[in-house]
């Protein structure tokens, strides 16, 4: 599937933390560039950005802002909306297509290590995935979104169909065969189209070249290293285990009022390794540390591929795994993600001077609008 979530504007330039290429109004942000990302976050800001949670827009956000200039940690909402109980602030969530930092990394890692050759064709790795219709994909492509493989196929567009079959099991494969079966959109390399597609067809690759299941090899390659002891794959499990907040989705009645279908329990196994992980801010603050930081991925080319927009391609941003932005002279790489009911983004400076991580459980996180609360977070904490 195709997915639809917002990019964020701020002053004249893309502000990228979304799952998908899609603009929301220009923003203007004060402070001048020389004073981001060296003074220590603004607090006050960040606890204005949080404030009066619930309301319309969320029911709860966690906030890590992080980085050698200093920290800040704040959380706000509710657990559910039954209880009215305080946001647990230590939860879990799923974390959609932040999924694709992992991914990416698990692909870089194995390339360091000599068994994966990211100019060769996907198709030397998986015979008989992509027709002949196709040209060769090779794994960089892939893991920039330039392959050219179209969307595969959902159980719909609507939040009503896909809700009538959150606990049904759609698989990888099944998802990678109705793309397949729809031909090319373009010649690999010659256009960026973010979509999910390519990193199932990755968590497939990964799977081919261990031999092991990509969970399993992810854990082994990324998470353990990075320290990310809350974080794991459901696969076909609906449930978000250990303690997490509820998600909702605004759902419009026939009679104009609008209601919150709680939508936390949901079989996600068609995301795969394009979104299928759940995690905590802590652990995707560790993420984007032990990345940057060149623990996760050796410092050498591969690594330089997550900080690498394909050249000669109008309009490209997407690097493996993350998305470039620039803020008034400053240069950011964050992956975004939405899931019915959470809303989620990573990444920082390249430094580490400012990292940031947020989940905000947004009652529409596929509107091609940001979340406000997101925007809010964002706006304070690169201030």
């Amino acid at each position: 599937m195709r997915p639809r979530t917002p990019t964020v504007l701020a002053a004249t330039v893309a502000l990228a933390l979304t799952a998908g290429p899609l603009a929301a109004p220009a923003l203007a942000v004060p402070a001048p560039a020389s004073a981001r990302t060296t003074t220590a976050p603004d607090a006050s800001a960040l606890r204005a950005a949080i404030a009066g949670i619930p309301d319309a827009d969320a029911t709860a956000a966690l906030v890590r802002v992080g980085g050698t200039a200093g920290s800040w940690r704040g959380s706000a909402g509710v657990h559910d909306l039954a209880s009215g109980t305080a946001a647990d602030p230590d939860a879990r969530f799923r974390a959609g297509s932040t999924t694709k930092v992992v991914t990416a990394a698990a692909v870089l890692k194995l390339a360091a290590q000599g068994r994966i050759d990211l100019g060769t064709p996907v198709q030397h790795y998986l015979p008989g995935l992509l027709t002949r219709a196709f040209e060769p994909v090779t794994v960089r492509q892939l893991l920039n979104h330039t392959s050219g493989i179209q969307p595969g196929d959902g159980w719909g567009d609507t939040f009503e169909e896909q809700y009538a079959h959150r606990f049904d099991t759609l698989t990888p494969r099944q998802v990678v065969a109705s793309a397949v079966a729809k031909g090319p959109e373009f010649r690999p390399g010659t256009q960026q189209d973010y979509l999910n597609i390519n990193y199932t067809v990755l968590g497939l690759l990964i799977e081919k070249v261990t031999g092991r299941p990509y969970a399993d090899e992810v854990a082994r390659l990324v998470l353990r290293p990075a320290g990310m002891r809350d974080t794991y794959f459901p696969g076909t499990d609906p449930r978000i285990r250990g303690p997490h907040n509820h998600g909702y989705q605004a759902v419009r009645r026939a009679d104009g009022t609008t209601e919150l279908v709680d939508v936390t329990d949901w079989n996600q196994a068609d995301r795969f390794a394009a979104g299928d992980m759940i995690s905590t801010t802590a652990d995707l603050q560790r993420l984007v540390t032990a990345l940057f930081g060149g623990r996760i991925v050796p410092p050498g080319p591969e690594l330089e591929e997550m900080f690498t927009v394909p050249a000669g391609i109008e309009g490209a941003t997407y690097s493996a795994g993350f998305q470039r932005f620039e803020l008034d002279g400053e240069v950011y790489w964050f992956k975004s993600g939405a899931r019915y009911g959470y809303s989620t983004a990573v990444g920082g400076s390249r430094d580490l001077r400012r990292t940031l991580v947020y989940s905000v459980n947004s009652t529409d996180s596929k509107s091609e609008d940001m979340n406000k609360v997101a925007e809010r977070i964002v706006l304070a904490a690169l201030k």
